[in-house]
């Protein structure tokens, strides 16, 4: 069908939905399942209502933290190639409907602004009515939006595809992305593309956990050799990556309430968990009850080519080399026993107290690999874990590269060369 003739046959058919008529055509299931949820809700059908838009750092820190950062190149690839940028847009947004990417020509983007279609907007079907975003995250399923199947009239001059990206260790939704552009850009393959490159994205996702089990199989196998009894090396998620004592099992559901220490676990019952590097050892509890998962942490800063941080638990002990800035984290951290907030360690390293986006993006990261060795609010060791920090024999050469502030007086100060333990 023409463009413009589906459009007026799409204005004709909302129309009669919102008097309660007959309407000329029937909507399609998924666009008169949002109608029902925006007549319930109250939302006005010609009355442009946007939320508040994010700020820049507020936008950065969830752009930051969101597992579709990683996946941008996966996104980018395949759908920019073939869109044409002064027609299309490509959105990303997470799984609360904020938009925190968008690609197109800067005459179209200008188009969107007018329609709040902008980085940092809530596009969630309950503040501006049927779209490709927000209905695909209600829907739980791809979704393509044509002119007056917007259920706010503003948006009748375009046309939208969303499809959603969820986790595959989980399920869970982490957001979708979306190709939106004025109506002449109407094409029935779009649905089918975008959902394609949706699903390319979850591919990628797949590939990569399957990369960190077999990291955490690497440094599980070892601790799992010397155990007598059963036990079990996991993710985060309760995916295996390697077990002794008992039948291989694909997953092992984990508590909500999950830590360090003994907790239960079906199929294994009284376990004492361990943190390891991106998971957990559960042993089947054979230790007396007043064993501890991680017991002692060694900061080693000795070499400065490779900095490692050793953790020693009660079934033995790995090691992780860390990266420049994760040495500073931790470093600074063992330092200070109480702990720091985000504007704190942002003084100490960069000598701005603004810099907190970075600041927890960064510890999210190290917290992946030192779960239960490390707490938060305010970030800090665990306190139950004693820490050892092994400096070099020269001051000066304490995190050479270092320019942090704090890291600098550090090295002023001078240290013990045989390592300061924590009390």
């Amino acid at each position: 069908m023409d463009a413009r003739e589906a459009a007026r046959l799409l204005k004709g058919v909302r129309a009669a939905a919102l008097a309660g008529d007959r309407p000329p055509a029937a909507p399609r299931p998924e666009i008169a399942e949002s109608w029902r949820r925006m007549l319930a809700g109250g939302v006005h059908p010609d009355r442009d209502t946007r939320s508040r838009m994010l700020s820049a750092a507020e936008t950065e820190e969830r752009r930051q933290t969101s597992p579709l950062r990683d996946l941008l190149p996966v996104l980018r690839e395949g759908l920019l190639p073939s869109l044409d940028e002064t027609l299309h847009i490509m959105v990303v947004a997470d799984a609360d409907g904020r938009l925190l990417w968008r690609e197109g020509h800067a005459s179209i983007l200008r188009n969107a602004d007018r329609l709040g279609f902008a980085v940092g907007a809530d596009w969630d079907e309950a503040v501006v009515g049927t779209n490709g975003v927000g209905t695909a995250l209600v829907a739980r399923r791809p979704v393509q939006v044509f002119s007056a199947e917007h259920f706010v009239s503003s948006h009748h001059d375009w046309t939208c595809a969303g499809a959603p990206v969820h986790d595959p260790r989980d399920g869970q939704l982490l957001g979708v992305v979306d190709v939106s552009g004025p109506l002449a850009t109407m094409h029935p393959a779009t649905l089918a593309w975008v959902s394609s490159v949706a699903r390319l994205a979850e591919r990628e996702l797949r590939i990569r956990h399957l990369e960190s089990l077999e990291r955490l199989r690497s440094v599980a196998a070892p601790l799992l050799a010397r155990l007598p009894g059963r036990a079990v090396a996991v993710d985060g998620h309760g995916w295996t990556a390697a077990v002794t004592g008992l039948a291989p099992t694909e997953r092992i559901p984990l508590p909500k309430a999950f830590g360090p220490g003994r907790v239960w676990v079906p199929q294994l019952g009284d376990c004492l968990a361990e943190p390891l590097p991106g998971g957990w050892l559960l042993s089947a509890a054979q230790t007396t009850g007043g064993a501890r998962a991680a017991a002692r942490v060694v900061l080693d800063l000795s070499r400065p080519e490779a900095c490692l941080a050793t953790v020693y638990g009660a079934s033995g002990s790995w090691s992780q080399e860390l990266s420049p800035r994760h040495a500073e984290l931790l470093f600074l951290l063992a330092e200070s026993p109480r702990g720091r907030s985000a504007a704190e360690l942002a003084r100490e390293l960069f000598g701005d107290p603004t810099r907190t986006v970075t600041i927890r993006a960064e510890m999210s990261r190290v917290r992946r690999n030192l779960a239960g060795v490390l707490a938060h609010r305010p970030y800090r060791f665990a306190q139950d874990v004693e820490v050892e920090v092994v400096r070099p024999g020269n001051p000066a050469a304490l995190l050479p590269h270092s320019t942090a502030p704090a890291v600098i007086e550090a090295r002023r100060g001078g240290a013990d060369p045989r390592g300061t333990p924590r009390p």
